[in-house]
């Protein structure tokens, strides 16, 4: 396969390409529930999810603590039936002390007709709380490359965080390189020359940052591929060895 082809066989995704994106969280509804649901009946596959999820969490190290939203708290207290704001007095009636009072007092008097009647008093639920719509606020998602092998098999999964200038990958498992090389990820803009972006592992989720004169060149229309190269990286910045994945950026 030379590195200068685009074209990709689109197989349907296998297993172990499913729990990877599975893994990822980057199916939609439809394809995660029965990815769920598969996985509850499928000893194989909750493996393979298993596999894909302790890989990616070595990505955790990468992700930068964000601090939450101001405006979380007083929603979090509200959604629970608290005032939004800490230390101040509970209003409306479910937090009063009096219309509780009067609420046993009135409990009381209806066991007490009970008993008179000699039927026991049907149960009465409490008054709910009005609550108002919580706002849910996403994480963002990144879409999902895939990095295709000669036989179509899935090799590596790419994804891109344009903000951050960065591509991280998955490897689908694989058996070592014979002869020792290293895997090295390429970049190839559309009538461009290939651009070395960084070696990265075959065993591990990794993520290499992107240079800025060539962030800007993550688009659709380029193509990421990947070719096992001398330890150390290709020489001279120019591949020497066997593109062994490839894909057309998704974005």
């Amino acid at each position: 396969m030379d590195i200068r082809e685009h074209d990709i066989d689109r197989e349907p995704p296998g297993a172990d390409v499913q729990a990877g994106e599975y893994a990822l969280g980057v199916l939609n509804e439809r394809e995660r529930r029965l990815a769920e649901l598969r996985v509850e009946t499928d000893p194989a596959f909750a493996r393979l999810v298993h596999d894909w999820q302790r890989r990616l969490a070595t990505l955790l190290d990468e992700i930068e603590p964000v601090a939450a939203p101001a405006q979380l708290w007083p929603r979090l207290r509200v959604r629970l039936g608290w005032s939004p704001a800490q230390g101040e007095r509970p209003r409306g009636l479910w937090h009063s002390a009096g219309f509780w009072r009067g609420a046993a007092a009135a409990a009381a008097a209806l066991a007490a007709v009970a008993l008179w009647s000699g039927r026991a008093p049907a149960p009465v639920a409490p008054p709910l709380a009005q609550r108002p719509p919580v706002m849910i606020e996403h994480q963002p998602t990144y879409p999902v490359t895939r990095l295709a092998r000669d036989d179509g098999s899935a090799g590596w999964l790419a994804s891109i965080d344009q903000h951050h200038a960065k591509v991280m990958t998955m490897p689908v498992p694989a058996p070592e390189d014979p002869q020792g090389r290293v895997a090295e990820l390429w970049l190839i803009p559309k009538g461009e020359a290939p651009r070395s972006l960084g070696l990265i592992s075959t065993e591990w989720a990794d993520s290499v940052k992107v240079p800025a004169e060539a962030a800007a060149k993550l688009a659709a229309g380029a193509t990421l591929a990947i070719t096992l190269e001398p330890k150390g990286g290709a020489p001279h910045g120019v591949p020497t060895g066997p593109v062994v994945a490839k894909g057309n950026i998704a974005l």
